[in-house]
């Protein structure tokens, strides 16, 4: 994987303890991965995909053919990733905050180490970049974090129901944030169509809506997505929290002590005395995040500035026709019927 290089005397493996990998390595154990699983992935149930050219069905959800985060890499994480009782796992369907989410867990986590706002590394480098996601690991010649005794945080987009055994064994603590549906089709449509290989037809908004009505979505049915980590979060209060994105916008500040206070980093008086929140709250803000990705690559073909777009609540209101709206409430309606989920 490759970083933007910088002026700043800070290099990402010392801000986070990620032992960098050469993306020719990754591609070539990806490449690996696929060809172990091959005779289970051509067996399962198939669909047009998304950014790429298939979707697998596997245990009641979709997985991309061939990417960093894949079928391959679902299955290879079952069966090799070690989980450790202090390990965060930040939790979320795609194109549900992610990026947001892992800004706040990260400046949250990380506090007291980076005093320095100016100078900090979400400043400097994509928020994707400050911690991995678990179905990445698997492509690594080393693992991601050396210190087993500190707190590892890690993000993926995997239903609950595909989480490595290790991590449900291991009650570590799971923060989960989803959207309200319509948004998170349209700024998929507008994701998948950025980055989606050349090779592959546009995918036009009437095609987008038709495949997420039907649950044909990257780690879909997003409906059931959803209900596995909130079913999750009420038996499991302690170690789920079910965060949707649309509360953390109305109401930043209370919901970062609120995230704080479950990560087990709560701020002091001391630290609300002096606005620790809402440092925190402004140096994730929409604006700074985007302001700090306008230019370099994640990686080669992925582009910083691809995770940012508007960042607001109810932007699908510009998009779906009423018919497209009313379709996809009363899916909502229906798959959340008796269930404490509204966005």
């Amino acid at each position: 994987m490759s970083f933007p290089t910088t002026t700043h005397a800070l290099s990402l493996s010392r801000v986070t303890g990620l032992c960098i990998e050469d993306p020719e390595d990754e591609k070539a154990n990806l490449a690996l991965i696929l060809d172990r699983y091959k005779g289970s992935i051509t067996s399962l149930p198939k669909e047009k995909g998304w950014l790429t050219e298939s979707l697998y069905m596997y245990q009641g959800h979709w997985f991309p053919s061939n990417n960093l985060i894949s079928i391959g890499t679902v299955m290879a994480s079952q069966e090799v990733f070690q989980a450790n009782p202090t390990d965060i796992y930040l939790v979320t369907p795609p194109k549900s905050g992610t990026t947001w989410l892992k800004a706040l867990a990260f400046a949250i986590l990380n506090r007291k180490r980076y005093t320095n706002i100016s100078t900090h590394p979400l400043l400097i480098f994509n928020p994707q970049d400050c911690l991995p996601y678990i179905e990445n690991e698997i492509l690594r010649n080393k693992p991601t974090y050396m210190d087993a005794n500190s707190t590892r945080l890690f993000a993926t987009h995997m239903p609950y129901t595909s989480l490595p055994q290790f991590i449900l064994d291991s009650r570590c603590r799971l923060v989960y944030m989803c959207r309200n549906p319509k948004d998170v089709l349209v700024f998929m449509f507008h994701f998948v169509n950025k980055l989606r290989d050349k090779s592959l037809d546009r995918i036009t908004l009437e095609e987008a809506f038709e495949m997420f009505s039907k649950g044909i979505t990257p780690c879909g049915p997003y409906w059931d997505h959803v209900k596995g980590y909130h079913a999750a979060s009420v038996k499991h209060p302690t170690q789920v929290l079910f965060l949707p994105y649309e509360n953390m916008k109305m109401d930043t500040a209370n919901n970062v002590r609120r995230l704080a206070d479950f990560l087990g980093y709560p701020f002091t008086v001391e630290e609300e005395a002096k606005g620790a929140v809402q440092e925190i709250v402004s140096l994730c803000s929409f604006k700074n995040l985007t302001d700090a990705n306008r230019h370099g690559n994640i990686r080669e073909g992925l582009p910083k500035e691809a995770f940012f777009r508007e960042g607001k609540v109810g932007d699908w209101s510009k998009h779906l026709t009423n018919e497209m709206s009313q379709i996809l409430d009363g899916i909502t309606k229906e798959k959340f019927n008796g269930l404490d989920i509204s966005f």
